[in-house]
């Protein structure tokens, strides 16, 4: 079971950093997070992984008085998908034809929710940004929706303001992703050992982060069917 989750794990996040390669090669704008990893990447001259993975740690620094805890997968996500996303930026063409670019949009979201799926499934942690989210929900009061709407609506205008890449991608992900996730996560879900203590609470953490964040996106309300379901 280990083993699978691990395959699982890494597997979900290249193909996650890939996905992220692929939106960008696309040109028909990004998700919130990676407008603003984009428009950093502009103004500083940094690659967009190295970006992505000083932001993923930026971010854990918040969840220090929000009270999260990371996982082995936090971790693991905050620096695997930056690293993948400037391999795939290596190795992935743009394309100048509208034709290339929607196919290059399509198989970005299809592959971004089957790594999703995957890393979620394999319950090592949320990722950086979803545990921002979790923790300022039960911290204020907020509803989940709420706190993931507020984060994602400042870093889209603080990306856009610094030239990150808005467009029909942005509202396309926006759209596509939860249902997509929603209904992949349930053949990657790795069946959860009965939680005790400590690993009780933790388990169920886990889980709320998943079922929130593609709820969320989806327009279910959190958890609608009791099978976690979310992303980075």
């Amino acid at each position: 079971m280990m083993i699978r989750r691990l395959a699982q794990l890494f597997t979900g996040l290249a193909m996650y950093g890939i996905s992220l390669a692929l939106f960008i090669r696309a040109g028909l704008g990004l998700d919130p997070w990676d407008v603003f990893h984009q428009g950093v990447a502009g103004k500083t001259g940094l690659s967009i992984g190295v970006v992505v993975i000083i932001v993923s740690f930026l971010v854990l620094l918040l969840w220090i008085p929000l009270r999260q805890r990371p996982g082995f997968g936090t971790l693991c996500n905050a620096i695997l998908v930056g690293v993948f996303a400037d391999v795939g930026l290596a190795l992935i063409p743009t394309f100048s034809h509208l034709g290339g670019q929607t196919a290059m949009l399509a198989g970005a979201v299809v592959l971004n929710g089957i790594a999703s799926a995957c890393y979620i499934g394999a319950r090592f942690g949320p990722g950086a940004r979803d545990g921002l989210m979790t923790g300022l929900a039960r911290r204020t009061g907020w509803s989940v929706r709420l706190s993931r709407t507020l984060i994602e609506v400042v870093v889209l205008g603080a990306g856009w303001l610094l030239g990150g890449s808005v467009g029909v991608g942005t509202v396309v992900y926006a759209l596509a992703i939860g249902p997509l996730v929603q209904l992949l996560l349930p053949y990657f879900m790795v069946p959860a050992r009965e939680p005790v203590g400590d690993q009780a609470a933790r388990s169920k953490s886990e889980d709320q982060a998943a079922e929130s964040s593609v709820g969320s996106r989806s327009g279910d309300r959190e958890g609608r069917s009791g099978t976690p379901v979310a992303t980075s």
